[in-house]
């Protein structure tokens, strides 16, 4: 099991900056599988970035390619995500999620086993 606990939330305005942390805790947290996760207000949860325990392969949404950039500090058992140009449609709760690298695929939110708090972000137009 992996403990999650996010931070870097905020109110911004369209155009911003913001850079979310997540720092996970447990047996497996250097060889798991991270993510982010974001659920806007009446939405489904979706995927926004993911990546492997090595860092060496990142995913991204289709929604935050190019805008948004994930990075993964191993001895801290930490991961970033770094969102640029900021837009009022990515008002959400962010979660930090983790899964084995075994299970499932990575964009895949029911194959995820681990969950943060969550972390809002709002962004005003």
């Amino acid at each position: 099991q992996v403990q999650l606990v996010e931070s870097g939330g905020g109110m911004v305005q369209a155009g911003d900056s913001l850079t979310l942390s997540c720092a996970a805790s447990g047996r497996t947290a250097n060889t798991s599988t991270m993510a982010w996760f974001r659920q806007a207000p009446g939405k489904e949860r979706e995927f926004v970035s993911a990546t492997t325990w090595s860092g060496l392969s990142t995913y991204y949404g289709d929604a935050v390619e190019g805008r948004f950039t994930l990075s993964r500090d191993k001895a801290k058992n930490t991961v970033y995500l770094r969102m640029n140009s900021l837009q009022p449609e990515d008002t959400a709760v962010y979660y930090c999620a983790a899964k084995s690298p075994l299970r499932g695929a990575y964009y895949r939110r029911t194959d995820y086993t681990d969950w943060g708090q969550g972390t809002r972000v709002t962004v005003s137009p």
